[in-house]
């Protein structure tokens, strides 16, 4: 017979488990409050590493000052341009790759690894690969055939600075969308799309009806995680314009950096750290508010 355990003993081994588990619970809140309190607090501080006679309570000063300020609203617009540009384009690519590669034709498997290793490159190496090896006005790949047609090569990174970091961004987070994707596609019933062939349903409506319905809940995870790390593009960025030309490709996580460590006012930067933290929570709580209801329907 199994042993009864009294309500004393429950509470008793329940305050154990509490007492081994408490050293990491109060690391893990350490390391992650502790970060978001000093931001926090410097954010209503007047901190400035070039002047260390300015200090001293700020109020809401910085708060003022970069809400205010044309660089941060231009570089709010720059992030939401980005975040919906990469999603267009690496969900929109995502789900026709993923019905192409559900087909069967010869060399799949090798199409398959190749659409999926830009994932796993660094995003520094990928900005380097573009800017230097792909883009180069001069000696860039897509410069020699633009010379090779007889045309003019453009200096995209000078010109188009923000449709190139799209467009870098974009190439790594493809290979994402095709993952989740191309494992929803193979989950469909392939009698349904069988059926569906038998009764005169043609591609189009086949994909329409019955292989977009179901991949919804896949593309809703998609975008909700792509956008929760799309928001924090930095190193494509800081590798390829460097914000520049002036902040023509200065999103707000770069516009944070420059103020940090470049104009050394922590005081603003890290105002801009709250307010960055403030759009990104909403964001996610109104993304998993949606995966949720998609995932319940």
């Amino acid at each position: 017979m199994e042993a009864v355990i009294t309500t004393p003993e429950r509470v008793k081994r329940k305050s154990g488990a509490g007492v081994f588990l408490s050293p990491a619970v109060i690391i893990l809140l350490i390391w992650s409050l502790l970060p978001l309190v000093l931001t926090l607090w410097y954010s209503f501080q007047n901190y400035n590493l070039v002047d260390p006679t300015l200090k001293g309570f700020a109020g809401f000063s910085n708060y003022v000052y970069l809400l205010t300020d044309p660089d941060f609203l231009y570089s709010l617009l720059n992030t939401v341009l980005l975040v919906l540009g990469v999603l267009v384009i690496s969900v929109g690519g995502g789900i026709l790759l993923a019905v192409l590669y559900d087909q069967d034709f010869w060399g799949r498997g090798i199409a398959r690894v190749l659409v999926i290793s830009p994932f796993f490159v660094m995003p520094t190496v990928s900005a380097l690969l573009w800017k230097n090896l792909m883009l180069h006005p001069i000696y860039g790949v897509y410069s020699a055939f633009m010379r090779a047609i007889g045309l003019q090569p453009i200096d995209w990174l000078a010109h188009y600075p923000m449709q190139t970091v799209m467009m870098i961004v974009a190439w790594e987070w493809l290979p994402f969308a095709v993952l989740i994707l191309l494992t929803a596609v193979q989950s469909l019933d392939h009698e349904q799309k069988e059926a569906a062939r038998m009764d005169g349903a043609g591609p189009i409506a086949r994909f329409r009806y019955i292989i977009l319905p179901h991949l919804s809940r896949a593309i809703t995870v998609v975008i909700m995680i792509e956008t929760i790390y799309l928001l924090t593009v930095f190193a494509e960025i800081s590798v390829t314009t460097s914000g520049g030309p002036g902040i023509a490709s200065t999103n707000l996580a770069f516009l944070i950096f420059s103020r940090a460590l470049q104009q050394f006012d922590i005081g603003g930067a890290s105002a801009g750290g709250v307010i960055a933290i403030i759009i990104a929570n909403v964001i996610a709580a109104f993304l998993v508010r949606a995966v949720a209801r998609n995932l319940e329907a």
